[in-house]
């Protein structure tokens, strides 16, 4: 039986930089719902969510700075915030010797960090090439995750001729900023008062776009070229990489997809869905259970609905969906457990 000493001795020290963004919040979630192995986990920010109260493992916690002093001695940071934020400042937490998990897609275009997805690793029989040195992630962003789980469970029903997607993408995906101008626009509009558009350059709300406007904050193709390199990672040649097309939705929450798939022969509609379904996919058998934005909030599993397309034999249509928050808080918390099966535990390297 573990003393009290051992048992602290076994678990990490772990930060979450942009602990108030919506994607710190779900990943603080997660890490509690999972039973993470932390001692501490501090809630990081800006200087513009210094002092904002919160609640981590039952107990009240402040949001602090991300100083060097902050990030002594933690066993992993997660980097939850902004792109911008996390160049500024990932190399504190580098130099402090902590293993990063980077949910912001920064550290691939910085460092080249290694885009992982456990769903995927597990669903190709591979295990994660990591070891001591291993100090970086990058979490894949969660389009790319639901999409290559769904071609690799194809594959296994049929060889597939070709894919074509078209994916739409929820405000959150743009963070509180994003959600709070859909939710402006859609106010302003209805009172007939001017629309801000500071996030997207454009009206979001009541309409789907397949660009960004002048002056946005980001480009929308931007987004879908890292969905397709992401993806390309993921599959590794397996599987064509689908032809994309990324639209701006006026929804807060979820990722939804229109798929048309090819196999090179004809298969039957059971045997397809057979095929399809299994750990972290669940198949939509009744209306009430069709893939949505509002069905697949806190849901684990992607959402998938199938028929066959009505002028080609070997064609199928899939409507899928899945919760983009839970989806990366998820895998970026499997990446942190992959990660501390190769540290020694409570030690900083």
């Amino acid at each position: 039986m573990k003393t009290d000493s051992q048992k602290w001795a076994s678990l990490f020290r772990v930060a979450i930089v942009g602990a108030t963004t919506l994607k710190g919040k779900e990943l603080k979630q997660v890490l509690d719902e999972r039973n993470f192995p932390a001692m501490d986990i501090k809630l990081l920010d800006d200087d513009e969510s210094l002092g904002q109260l919160d609640q981590v493992q039952d107990e009240v916690a402040f949001i602090q700075p991300v100083t060097a002093a902050q990030l002594e001695r933690m066993d992993f940071t997660f980097f939850a915030s902004n792109e911008k934020f996390t160049r500024k400042n990932w190399k504190l937490a580098r130099n402090a010797g902590s293993a990063i998990v980077d949910l912001s897609y920064a550290l691939e275009s910085e460092i080249d960090a290694p885009v992982r997805a456990p769903w995927i690793d597990r669903e190709l029989g591979r295990h994660a090439p990591l070891d001591l040195e291993s100090t970086v992630i990058e979490v894949a962003h969660p389009a790319a995750i639901a999409l290559a789980l769904l071609l690799l469970r194809a594959l296994k029903a049929a060889p597939i001729r070709s894919v074509v997607a078209t994916l739409l993408e929820p405000v959150t995906e743009s963070g509180k900023q994003g959600m709070d101008e859909l939710h402006e626009q859609t106010i302003n509009l209805l009172s007939f008062q001017p629309m801000p558009t500071r996030v997207f350059g454009s009206q979001i709300a009541f309409n789907v776009i397949d660009r960004f406007g002048e002056g946005s904050a980001g480009a929308l193709e931007s987004i879908q070229h890292r969905i397709a390199a992401h993806l390309a990672r993921l599959l590794e040649g397996r599987v064509p990489v689908p032809s994309l097309m990324l639209l701006q939705a006026p929804v807060f929450h979820a990722h939804t997809f229109s798929i048309y798939l090819e196999f090179e022969k004809s298969v039957a509609l059971g045997d397809f869905t057979q095929a399809l379904a299994g750990e972290h996919v669940e198949i939509a058998r009744s209306a009430e259970d069709s893939p949505s934005n509002v069905n697949v909030a806190g849901k684990d599993e992607v959402l998938v609905s199938v028929r066959r397309d009505a002028a080609r034999e070997n064609g199928f249509w899939l409507w899928a969906a899945v919760d983009n928050l839970r989806l990366v808080a998820a895998t970026a918390v499997e990446c942190a457990t992959a990660l501390a099966a190769v540290r020694p535990h409570g030690k900083v390297q």
